[in-house]
């Protein structure tokens, strides 16, 4: 049931316009899900997401932000989003240079809403 769910949420992940690749990772780490187009070391691009999104909720703390919705990393050819789903998930997905980097935020939000109501 629960593998069903998370190739579920990764299929509507995949589904975004722009999205090359894509992670459901739990908060400590550990990819529960995955649709990847590179050879990565997924071990690490798993624990590292965490860490991103983790210290960049630990700044917006610090300085009082409401609430931390996403981490970018933005690259020449592509880019990294980082976005909290829920208490125990976040989405991490590689972006396309030619995206709508807008559009992919709000459909990415959306779909970590329900990933958060369901998980």
């Amino acid at each position: 049931m629960l593998k069903e769910k998370i190739s579920a949420f990764i299929e509507l992940i995949r589904s975004i316009d722009g999205v090359a690749a894509c992670a459901l990772v739990s908060r400590d780490g550990i990819i529960a899900g995955k649709s990847f187009d590179r050879e990565l070391n997924e071990p690490w691009f798993g624990a590292l997401s965490a860490t991103i999104l983790a210290s960049a909720e630990s700044v917006g703390s610090i300085i009082k932000m409401k609430s931390m919705m996403s981490v970018t990393i933005r690259a020449q050819d592509s880019s990294i989003l980082v976005m909290g789903a829920g208490e125990n998930f976040l989405i991490t997905a590689i972006i396309t240079d030619k995206a709508d980097f807008g559009k992919v935020h709000t459909e990415m939000l959306q779909v970590a809403k329900k990933i958060g109501e369901a998980m």
